[in-house]
């Protein structure tokens, strides 16, 4: 039975763990250790948030945020002691079916590095053929995509990447272009909504499998009209797109 609900957790003991001995075989992290160290720089947290990413997306473990959840459930008591049942955990679980997941960063501590650093790599990998990130507002999109630009056309970053790689220089655009392979498209979220005029629909319809789609700021999203809210979700599990990362 779960305990008293004014026991108090600490947000550590109920954050997700993926596993670090994934298969080498599928998804050598170390091959991008100098291009992260270049990225991060002394900000080790975004370096352990990307690495963690990518053992989730690529090393072949987990099919679904699902199987990530089981696997927690069933080796964090703090789990139970929060939720009661699987049950009840499953349900509070958001796009489970996906690939999908949030990475909870204090504001301030370079978000966008984060962003970057996992986009760019699941191209290089193959893995998508493009990346669309969606942000809460005109000015976030604004200061991604011109941090995005200036991080594309930084030789340093391009030179410490492997060189067998998918791609090596993504190009930086806005969803008023449409979207092609190599691509990391910026844009507010809003575009997602019926009445906002953008390529997004037109580029990745039917294509998202190989597609990523990464949310800025997603925990703004709760204080959206509930409207927008529901069109937000629907957009990232229309089949009709087919998204799964």
């Amino acid at each position: 039975m779960p305990r008293s609900d004014r026991q108090q957790f600490k947000v550590n003991d109920l954050v997700l763990k993926v596993r670090e001995d994934c298969d080498r075989s599928k998804w050598n992290e170390d091959r991008y250790e100098p291009f992260l160290d270049i990225l991060c720089g002394e900000r080790y947290y975004q370096k352990e948030a990307i690495q963690e990413a990518l053992r989730y997306v690529l090393g072949g473990e987990y099919d679904s945020l699902k199987s990530l959840a089981k696997e927690n459930w069933d080796n964090n008591p703090y789990l139970e002691d929060r939720y009661g049942t699987w049950k009840n955990f499953e349900n509070h679980l958001q796009l489970p079916d996906k690939l999908s997941a949030s990475i909870d960063h204090a504001t301030g501590t370079g978000k966008s590095y984060v962003i970057y650093g996992i986009a760019l790599i699941l191209l290089a990998e193959g893995a998508v053929d493009k990346v669309l990130v969606l942000c809460p507002s005109t000015t976030i999109e604004t200061g991604l995509y011109d941090k995005f630009k200036l991080l594309a056309g930084n030789s340093e970053l391009t030179e410490a990447l492997p060189g067998d790689i998918k791609l090596k220089i993504p190009k930086i655009i806005q969803a008023d272009e449409t979207i092609t392979s190599g691509c990391i498209c910026v844009e507010n979220r809003d575009a997602v909504y019926a009445h906002v005029k953008s390529s997004i629909k037109d580029s990745l319809w039917g294509k998202g499998a190989k597609v990523a789609v990464l949310n800025d700021e997603s925990h703004h999203v709760a204080n959206d009209p509930a409207g927008k809210v529901k069109k937000w979700k629907e957009f990232l599990e229309n089949p009709d797109y087919g998204f799964n990362i």
